[in-house]
C-alpha cells in the first residue's frame, strides 16, 4: 500500500487536512505548536470509475479499490535535524513513507499563531527542506562510515554504495535535496536503498482561506509557491482550503 506523509511547519493546516481526507477526527487540530506528537494514520480509498465496468465483465460483486495510507506527521521547526521540537523523532516518521505532501500556509490570520512570527511561504518551504537535507546528510555520512571498511577490501556492492554516497554527500552539503542530483539509472537504484527524505516524490499543498479558494490565482502567496516549486522541484502545487474540506 502506498503511504504519504503530511508535513510542514506547525499551525499550517496539516491535521485539519488529514481529518478532512480521512473523514475522521483522529488528529487534534489546535492553534499551538506540536499539538500532534505521535503520527496519526488513516487509510483512504482511491475512487476509480474503471472498477464497476471491470466487475461486470468479470461477473463479480466484489470491488476492492486501491488505498493510500496517510500519515499526519507533527510540525517541523528550524533545528529539527538537531532534535529541536522533537525533530529527530518526527523525521524518523517521514523516512517510513513513500511520498511527502508538504502543506504550506498561504493565508493571513492574526488568530492563528505562526512559529516564525510572520507569514512567508517560501521561507517556510525552505525551512522544512533544510531540515530534511541536513537529516539526509547525516544519514549519508553515517552510512559512508559503515561501508568504508568493505569498500577498502574491494567489495563490489560496498564500492557502488560508496561512489553514490560520496556524490550525495557533496550535493547535500551544498543544501540541495537528493532528488535534484543527476544520477544515472544504476546510481538511482543504489540510492533508493538509502531511503533519503529528500528523494521522495513530493507534492506541495497551498492552504488558503475558504474565501480565497475560488480566486486562488489572485493570491500572491499561492503564486509565489507555484513559481518556486516549478523552478526548484519541477512539480505543480495544489490549492486547498483544509478548513472547508
Amino acid at each position: 500500500m502506498l503511504s504519504a506523509g503530511i508535513v510542514g511547519l506547525p499551525n499550517v493546516g496539516k491535521s485539519t487536512l488529514f481529518n478532512a481526507v480521512t473523514r475522521t477526527r483522529k488528529a487534534e487540530a489546535a492553534n499551538y505548536p506540536f499539538c500532534t506528537i505521535d503520527p496519526n494514520v488513516g487509510v483512504v480509498t482511491v475512487p476509480d470509475a474503471r472498477l464497476e465496468p471491470l466487475a461486470r465483465i468479470a461477473k463479480t460483486d466484489v470491488l476492492i479499490p486501491a488505498t493510500i495510507e496517510l500519515v499526519d506527521i507533527a510540525g517541523l521547526v528550524k533545528g529539527a535535524a538537531q532534535g529541536q521540537g522533537l525533530g529527530n523523532k518526527f523525521l524518523s516518521h517521514i523516512r517510513e513513507v513513500d511520498a511527502v505532501v508538504q502543506v504550506v500556509r498561504c493565508f493571513e490570520d492574526p488568530d492563528v499563531h505562526h512559529v516564525a512570527g510572520a507569514l512567508d511561504p517560501i521561507r517556510d518551504i525552505e525551512t522544512v527542506l533544510t531540515e530534511l537535507v541536513l537529516a539526509d546528510l547525516d544519514a549519508v555520512q553515517r552510512r559512508l562510515d559503515r561501508v568504508a571498511k568493505d569498500a577498502k577490501r574491494g567489495d563490489k556492492i560496498a564500492l557502488a554504495e560508496e561512489w553514490v554516497l560520496k556524490k550525495l554527500a557533496a550535493h547535500l552539503d551544498q543544501g540541495k535535496p537528493a532528488d535534484t542530483l543527476g544520477l544515472t539509472p544504476e546510481e538511482k537504484a543504489v540510492a533508493r536503498g538509502f531511503f533519503l527524505l529528500t528523494d521522495k516524490p513530493t507534492l506541495f499543498a497551498a492552504n488558503v482561506k475558504e474565501s480565497d479558494l475560488a480566486t486562488a490565482d489572485a493570491n500572491p502567496y499561492v503564486q509565489r509557491v507555484r513559481d518556486y516549486t516549478r523552478a526548484h522541484h519541477d512539480c505543480e502545487t495544489v490549492v486547498i482550503s483544509a478548513r472547508i474540506e
